[in-house]
């Protein structure tokens, strides 16, 4: 009788798959996932963005977005990691685009009407990384395919295996995706030297 109860007590403190939460879909099995993810997508979207506030943002955009998708999405190798990545990848994009729109607009505000806020020169201060901004934006520039692949493996750790599941392709293209992208890298980082 008490190896049954031990055997039980073990299973009962095993930890849930990924996948296993993901299909229970509840409250508390979706906080698991979060408690588990949140600080690899954190440091997903501070590496995409170069941001500590747009990484919280993109982190929280990707959770919100998981959890509205929770049951139309199946996981890759049961890790919610690579499909975080991926949509934390997408947020990412559409905020670069965004804040693009956004500094093309202002650059069209006469500067004598401005007033300079504080708040603007501290944040711009305290989020002086400029060599990752600039990666980022060359990264950013990259074809679409060539961007995707290289947010989800060389920034963001994923497996080629688990990318090319994610990105519905063969391992071999996301190589050779990545090699490309290498390339257009190098020559953007010699042309701005």
């Amino acid at each position: 009788m008490r190896s049954d109860r031990r055997g039980a007590d073990t299973l009962a403190a095993s930890p849930a798959t990924d996948a296993e939460l993901w299909s229970r879909g509840d409250d508390a099995a979706f906080g698991e996932l979060y408690d588990r993810h949140a600080e690899a997508v954190w440091n997903h979207a501070y590496r995409l963005t170069g941001s500590w506030s747009t990484a919280e943002d993109l982190t929280s955009g990707a959770f919100l977005t998981a959890w509205r998708r929770r049951r139309a999405v199946a996981l890759v190798r049961d890790s919610a990691l690579p499909w975080l990545y991926a949509v934390t990848g997408y947020l990412a994009a559409s905020e670069f685009r965004r804040t693009t729109r956004f500094g093309r607009l202002l650059r069209r505000v006469p500067l004598d009407d401005t007033v300079r806020d504080h708040a603007d020169h501290v944040a711009t201060s305290v989020d002086n990384d400029r060599e990752l901004r600039s990666v980022m934006a060359a990264v950013s520039r990259l074809p679409k395919g060539e961007r995707e692949a290289v947010e989800l493996v060389l920034i963001g750790d994923v497996p080629i295996a688990e990318a090319a599941v994610v990105l519905g392709l063969a391992e071999a293209s996301v190589r050779s995706r990545i090699s490309r992208a290498r390339a257009r890298l190098r020559t953007t980082s010699e042309e701005t030297r």
